[in-house]
């Protein structure tokens, strides 16, 4: 049996964002389940066990590669440490690595917190214009944009533990779009891992479904 390919979205996110892959994945005839991390913004500190849980609730009881993007890239180890040899493989898509990864800074979230110390909607933290070009058209902003979730600011004093060595034994690989990313695939590099550059803007699997899946089964498939 194929694995299923486990489309993870950011706990800001949610499902919408890859929403368009896994349909291009499922007409190629591979299982792609997309858990939902959006309980995490609704749970207490350490708040990513919730994401975790769902992760693990998505999998089941078969095989799974996992696909994180953006922060869920952060879930991986405690994921893995749940699944243990039931995963076949990760390959992360424009995301943070764990324990070294780009993610937001207390510095750049602090003013943007409210009295009630959540964040605003994701997309509200950028230039309109620079929101803009991430989608296709206003349907798909409209769909990704309703699932968003206030994440708690504390949310980022919590952040999921990555202990040394827990990429060993796992196939590992990186897909990214463009910039801060760039230095998640050069860290991917150093350390043996498959890499491969589908240039676009964050969500591009948005805007380019077909590319984005084919180059996860492409680095999915590779070393299995």
């Amino acid at each position: 049996m194929e694995p299923s390919i486990m489309l993870i979205p950011s706990p800001l996110l949610g499902p919408a964002t890859w929403e368009a892959t896994a349909q291009v994945l499922q007409r190629a005839g591979r299982r792609a389940p997309v858990p939902s991390l959006q309980c995490v913004s609704h749970s207490g500190p350490p708040y990513w066990p919730a994401g975790v849980d769902a992760v693990v609730r998505a999998a089941g009881r078969e095989p799974v590669i996992l696909v994180p993007h953006s922060n869920a890239g952060l879930y991986v180890p405690a994921a893995l440490a749940e699944l243990g040899r039931q995963v076949r493989g990760v390959v992360f898509v424009d995301a943070a690595l764990p324990g070294a990864g780009y993610h937001a800074s207390r510095e750049f979230l602090a003013p943007l917190t409210g009295a009630d110390g959540k964040l605003p909607p994701w997309t509200s933290w950028w230039e309109e214009s620079d929101i803009a070009e991430l989608f296709p058209d206003a349907e798909v902003r409209s769909r990704v944009e309703a699932e968003q979730q206030r994440m708690p600011v504390a949310y980022y004093d919590h952040l999921p533990p990555a202990p040394h060595g827990w990429d060993e034994g796992v196939h590992c690989a990186y897909i990214w779009f463009a910039e801060p990313y760039d230095a998640g695939a050069e860290q991917a590099l150093a350390s043996g891992w498959l890499t491969k550059r589908v240039p676009g803007q964050h969500l591009h699997m948005l805007i380019d479904p077909q590319a984005v899946a084919a180059a996860i089964l492409e680095l999915a498939d590779a070393r299995r």
